[in-house]
């Protein structure tokens, strides 16, 4: 019921955006936000696939010990790869926090608590990958314990990336703004999950080839160090996975494009995301053929797998990039229409209160508190029109009688209507603001 209710809504939330110009050329920020995100979100793959992945070695490592070996030899990779996506996420949060403000930051207050977790999170799941590498031999007799630390931060690694996916699908859909209420309702938002099993697959498989590698080093003495398993068979499973991984993001990608909303659909992405998809087949022809292969020409094709797949995730990280750019194109223009209005309203109060004005009648006025007006709002207030707020003589209307509740409001206002919210005005004194007050609730009532 709530899902139909999200999907149907088609208020939009329109605001004005921070009238600051961009440090560098637009498309150079793009360029940053596209490459140094795909770089980031490799290393977060080769993170959260081998944390799975050394937790599958530490489980079969019970009945077999050289699986546990495996497992430690793993884990070693966990806390680089670690370190390298944390510093790699710096500059494309940069970036998208530069061209997408209004929409990154919307995102960041609807999803609230839980976007905010994030970094206590992923503290404690770094925290207990270090516990589990380096207690390794202390917990030898307490595996139960040991397995149980991994399996944590593991848990959360699965969870962390399903608030950052929320949030960052709640930008691309400003007509929902208005009825989310939390990180629960963006969540069944359309394309979260699938995304997010899109993700996971990528994890297993970017993993598994990053692993075929790191045991396949010619320096990396696996049989000395494992001498009832294959390097071979270990490798191939490892194939496997890759290619495995990929046959299912054959499957979920048709139902991201799917869940995504039409209007972002260009050709653009419609062909940047195929051309990915038929370059992707080339790669896993050639992950079959090591699977299926002869023993001896095992390995072949590797350095060509990689580069492929590279190119891949290059292609589907620009589709990204166009489709976001497609989605929220039409919304930004509303932003820019509404900051064009809003400044337009602000110089025009402000060569109005800059005009001279005419002694005698200054001097003339009725009642102190319109003086003080005078001076301090009529950048925003005219006494009888709207201006960017409302005329005096309809606030007074409002708070006739109520000398108090308009003090009240003048010292620390809140927001009753569209367009920017009124400052607090406390810094002009508390006599001063009783004074524009009661010019209010007599003079201008008056004239009510």
């Amino acid at each position: 019921m709530f899902y139909s209710i999200l999907l149907q809504a088609q208020t939009t939330i329109v605001q004005k955006d921070i009238p600051l110009p961009l440090p560098v050329p637009e498309w150079f920020l793009v360029l940053i936000l596209v490459l140094m995100f795909l770089v980031h979100i490799l290393f977060i793959n080769f993170m959260v696939g081998g944390s799975i992945l050394t937790l599958v070695y530490q489980l079969l490592g019970l009945r077999k010990p050289d699986y546990d070996k495996l497992a430690y030899e793993v884990a070693q990779t966990i806390t680089v790869n670690k370190s390298l996506a944390v510093v790699m996420g710096i500059a494309p949060l940069l970036a998208i926090n530069t061209l997408y403000t209004t929409y990154f930051y919307t995102a960041n207050a609807l999803t609230g608590l839980m976007w905010i977790l994030i970094i206590p999170l992923v503290t404690i799941a770094f925290l207990l990958l270090y516990a589990h590498k380096f207690m390794w031999h202390r917990l030898e007799n307490n595996k139960l314990l040991h397995i149980s630390i991994l399996a944590t931060s593991v848990a959360i690694f699965l969870f962390v990336p399903l608030i950052f996916l929320t949030n960052v699908n709640l930008m691309m859909f400003p007509d929902k703004w208005s009825v989310v209420e939390g990180f629960l309702s963006a969540l069944v938002l359309p394309n979260v999950f699938p995304r997010y099993l899109h993700f996971l697959n990528a994890c297993l498989a970017a993993s598994g080839l990053l692993l075929v590698w790191y045991f396949g080093r010619k320096d990396f003495d696996f049989e000395v160090k494992f001498p009832s398993l294959s390097r071979y068979e270990i490798r191939k499973n490892l194939y496997t996975v890759t290619f495995y991984g990929s046959v299912v993001q054959f499957l979920v990608g048709p139902i991201v494009l799917i869940t995504l909303p039409t209007q972002g659909l260009g050709w653009n992405v419609l062909t940047v995301i195929l051309t990915g998809a038929s370059i992707a087949i080339v790669a896993m022809v050639w992950l079959w053929k090591e699977i299926t292969g002869p023993v001896a020409q095992f390995g072949r094709h590797f350095t060509k797998i990689a580069l492929t797949m590279g190119v891949v995730v290059l292609f589907m990280g620009s589709g990204r990039q166009l489709y976001r750019s497609n989605v929220i194109d039409p919304h930004r223009k509303l932003v820019a229409k509404k900051t064009a209005e809003y400044e337009k309203l602000v110089k025009e109060a402000q060569a109005e209160a800059l005009k001279p004005k005419n002694t005698e009648t200054a001097t003339a006025a009725a009642h102190p508190g319109e003086a003080i007006f005078q001076m301090n709002c009529v950048a925003c207030h005219q006494v009888n029109e709207k201006l960017v707020g409302p005329s005096m003589v309809e606030a007074a209307g409002i708070y006739k009688g109520n000398i108090a509740g308009l003090i009240g409001w003048i010292k620390q206002p809140g927001k009753k209507r569209e367009g920017p919210a009124m400052p607090a005005q406390a810094h002009i004194g508390d006599d001063k603001i009783k004074q524009v007050a009661q010019w209010m609730d007599g003079t201008l009532n008056s004239l009510c």
